[in-house]
């Protein structure tokens, strides 16, 4: 990611519109389909390591990463691996909460709250969740949408392996991001570098 242009600390809505538009030019960019490709990859070595029992994802927006596609594979290259059982978020506005509901991996016309894809499967608990990452910190720290749903589920099931997902270009340095009590931190993040933390 460049440089921020001066020494004061942004804002966290600041820094986030900042790092949005950035992974928006990254994503428009001629090297996208390679970063994509590392990260698949990247993503599916790491959890035929893992092995989860129950894996939850996220339904991309925003220029995120698929991974739901990148789960699936290059057939033609026969990159695919075994699925394991999926789960993806629900979120509700009122009171803030978020939970996983079981997902099948077939189109589905459910929306949660905030009007993201998600699945009427029953409420699970995933013992590995992907956590997608508009800004992320090599101590595993990430900056998310401001709204705390991840955090606030992450704080209840302090045992699941976390996987941020993120674009190496939204790496954040120590001065540009300072966690605060609430924010969690992930086991990992993956971007198409490979993984850090």
């Amino acid at each position: 990611m460049p440089a921020l242009q001066d020494d004061i600390p942004r804002s966290r809505k600041t820094l986030r519109e900042h790092l949005i538009a950035e992974r928006a030019r990254f994503v428009d960019a001629p090297s996208r389909p390679a970063a994509e490709a590392a990260l698949g990859r990247a993503l599916r070595e790491l959890l035929a390591t893992l092995e989860p029992e129950l894996l939850g994802l996220y339904w991309p927006v925003r220029s995120e990463f698929n991974a739901v596609l990148a789960l699936r594979g290059d057939e033609q290259s026969d990159e695919s691996g075994p699925v394991p059982p999926l789960a993806l978020p629900y979120v509700r506005r009122t009171p803030p909460a978020m939970d996983y509901r079981r997902w099948d991996g077939r189109s589905t016309d459910v929306r949660d709250e905030c009007r993201i894809v998600s699945s009427n499967g029953e409420v699970v608990v995933p013992d590995v969740v992907l956590v997608p990452c508009v800004g992320y910190t090599r101590e595993g720290y990430r900056l998310g949408y401001g709204g705390g749903y991840f955090d606030r589920w992450l704080a209840l099931h302090p045992g699941v392996t976390t996987l941020g997902i993120a674009w190496s270009a939204a790496e954040l340095g120590a001065d540009e991001f300072r966690p605060e009590p609430h924010d969690q931190p992930l086991t990992l993040i993956l971007t198409e570098r490979g993984v850090t933390g």
